[in-house]
């Protein structure tokens, strides 16, 4: 099946990578391979004691709590307040440059531990960037600064640089109507064709989709995630469809229905217009390719899973999304990798658009839904100090939990009350089924704490398990 994409794919490289970066190290070559890069040589000497350049002589991580913009952040308030913590990494090599890279704290495929730095002090950096258990900030971050010591971009450590530029999509957790219009045209404002969001039953998801669909141009992307909270394809593929009728031409349906569900995955595929995307990993990709129950695959995780995953998906012809979520660092570390991915041609999943401020002196710049695969030194980045000074903060002892309590309104007078009892709390209740299906109508807020009884009454109650009253 050919890759989904809506916009005409700018030029590409096209030769082939004869051997992998990963078989490379695993092979005892990396550290030539490294050195032998142009203008490595001629910075450090000789290329027999170049490796002690590469010996990492100093880690340093600093906490930031990044503000949210006023839209996403009402948002994120209800689930995700803690993605604001993110934790820039900073790696000097014996060679004096330095390498940056982050770790969303609260929400990553891999955190960076104190035993991680402690373990890579003193060590070759090439030697061990490719172990993805150093986690997300410390792994870019390597990356980074033997890319700078080479004086290459980070995707010539990566493979054949295929693409000059990559699809770059928007991202926001589920949001009321108004917001979730307000964001798409938001997005395509700043040069963005593609948007992923949310599909929840605590929303009228027909509503959502019908006003995107009247609100936006034919050639904008829309991916609606529901994290399996359809939960079987009899229910679904009739939603679906109607949710088709009203939508954006160009679909991705992400999740739809748990991913184990092989014959209602495919039922999905076979019935409805939209593309399906599953997260890489579940089941296992041989299985996902062989039953051809997907269009595509979200792709996330360390370095050497995103080759692996890249591999896959362009040998068995499947489009996907690369999905490394932080600030705009992690957002950079991403467009390298589309750039040496073949098949990432659906809009990557980044979520950088959800904060006030970035955190590079030169932004990340969207033109008609594609970023530039930059061929700068490393990341190709500049860290904005003064930014990083403004809102560095200590780092916190635990994931930042404030009390929340969700309301939800039918039309008919039921009201659902949810509060905080672990990350996802109001998502897991409806994968569980605990909570009311997909019903049109439905809205949800955040509710404010007015001091009152009642608030803390209905707090500690829905502590307990979601309930339900009659207004």
């Amino acid at each position: 099946m050919p890759p989904f994409h809506v916009l005409p794919q700018p030029p590409s490289r096209t030769t082939p990578v004869t051997m992998s970066r990963r078989k490379l190290l695993e092979s005892g070559l990396a550290i030539g391979a490294v050195v032998g890069l142009p203008g490595f040589s001629s910075r450090v000497g000789h290329a027999a004691p170049a490796e002690k350049w590469l010996r990492i002589e100093k880690v340093d991580r600093t906490t930031v709590k990044l503000p949210y913009r006023e839209t996403a952040g009402r948002n994120m308030a209800r689930e995700l307040p803690h993605w604001a913590w993110t934790e820039v990494t900073e790696v000097t090599l014996k060679s004096g440059h330095v390498g940056v890279g982050e770790t969303l704290l609260y929400y990553t495929w891999g955190a960076t531990s104190d035993e991680d730095v402690a373990g890579a002090l003193g060590r070759n950096a090439a030697a061990i960037m490719w172990d993805d258990g150093l986690g997300a900030g410390l792994q870019m971050a390597l990356f980074d600064a033997v890319a700078k010591a080479a004086d290459v971009p980070v995707h010539a450590l990566l493979g054949t640089k295929h693409h000059e530029k990559t699809p770059v999509g928007w991202w926001n957790i589920d949001t009321s109507v108004e917001d979730m219009v307000a964001e798409c045209q938001e997005a395509y404002r700043q040069g963005y064709r593609g948007y992923k969001t949310k599909g929840r039953p605590w929303y009228d998801v027909w509503k959502q989709v019908e006003e995107v669909g009247k609100a936006m141009p034919d050639d904008f992307q829309f991916a609606l995630d529901f994290n399996d909270t359809l939960l079987d394809a009899e229910r679904g593929i009739p939603i679906l469809k109607e949710l088709e009728a009203l939508a954006p031409k160009h679909l991705i349906w992400e999740t739809p229905i748990p991913q184990q569900d092989i014959a209602g995955n495919q039922a999905i595929r076979r019935e409805c217009r939209g593309k399906v995307a599953l997260h890489y990993g579940t089941p296992r990709p041989v299985v996902a390719v062989r039953e051809d129950m997907c269009d595509g695959f979200v792709v996330g995780h360390g370095a050497t899973e995103l080759i692996e995953a890249g591999n896959l998906a362009e040998l068995s012809d499947k489009s996907f999304w690369l999905q490394l979520v932080g600030t705009e660092i992690t957002a950079a570390w991403s467009i390298q990798f589309g750039g040496v991915l073949k098949n990432a041609v659906w809009p990557a999943v980044n979520c950088h658009q959800l904060y006030q401020h970035s955190l590079l002196t030169r932004p990340i710049r969207v033109d008609e839904g594609f970023a530039e695969v930059p061929d700068r030194p490393g990341l190709g980045i500049e860290l904005d100090r003064d930014v990083i000074a403004r809102f560095r903060v200590d780092k916190p002892r635990s994931r930042p939990d404030p009390p929340r309590l969700i309301e939800t309104r039918w039309p008919d007078g039921r009201t659902m009350y949810l509060a905080n009892t672990a990350v996802n709390f109001v998502l897991t209740a409806a994968q569980n089924g605990t909570t009311p299906y997909f019903e049109r109508g439905v809205d949800t807020r955040l509710v404010p704490d007015d001091g009152t009884q009642q608030w803390r009454d209905r707090y500690a109650r829905a502590r307990q398990a979601p309930f339900i009253e009659r207004q």
